[in-house]
């Protein structure tokens, strides 16, 4: 083990911030009006996080309808990421820049760049949090590699059951 800390799940999320595309800040922590589905992908480089992300466009409504508003950050540059949202028009928030400090408060895996690749600098693996709207963290998974994520559809389904039976936060007994 590397001593590498997880979320803690019931706790506050992490506050963190990062730039946002279309202008001003991404924030991630405290108390909103809404549920948040916080997702970390990996950046440009990522085909599956593409096909991930154009699955959470397509079910946008179903999330926005259970209550949640979605936000999405990678470490890419703005160019980067803009060229994301050229290219597949998301409509959710983007965010960009995360830095490996960030990574590292988020618990998040974090890959060097290879050179058969084109990531251009360090990167987080896949991250996805949901969070109640006291800004407590209620589902944290992190992966290791892009393809072991959580699917969006029975995410959302157990989120809704989750909030319409009140149920208590989960996995919070410590070793």
């Amino acid at each position: 083990m590397n001593g590498q800390s997880k979320p803690v799940v019931g706790a506050p999320m992490p506050t963190i911030s990062v730039p946002q595309l279309g202008g001003g800040t991404m924030t991630i922590g405290g108390a909103t009006k809404d549920w948040t589905l916080f997702v970390v992908y990996r950046g440009r480089h990522c085909g599956r996080c593409k096909n991930y992300l154009n699955t959470l466009e397509a079910m946008n409504a179903d999330w926005e309808k259970a209550g949640f508003t979605i936000k999405i950050v990678s470490a890419d540059t703005k160019e980067r990421a803009s060229l994301d949202i050229a290219e597949y028009k998301w409509s959710v928030d983007v965010g960009y820049g995360l830095s490996v400090a960030q990574m590292a408060t988020l618990g998040l895996y974090v890959t060097e760049p290879t050179n058969n690749g084109d990531a251009i600098a360090r990167f987080a693996e896949p991250g996805i949090f949901c969070i109640d709207p006291d800004g407590n963290i209620v589902v944290a998974a992190i992966s290791n590699a892009p393809s072991a994520r959580p699917d969006l559809a029975q995410l959302l389904d157990g989120m809704q059951f989750t909030i319409s039976n009140n149920l208590p936060f989960r996995g919070t007994v410590t070793a």
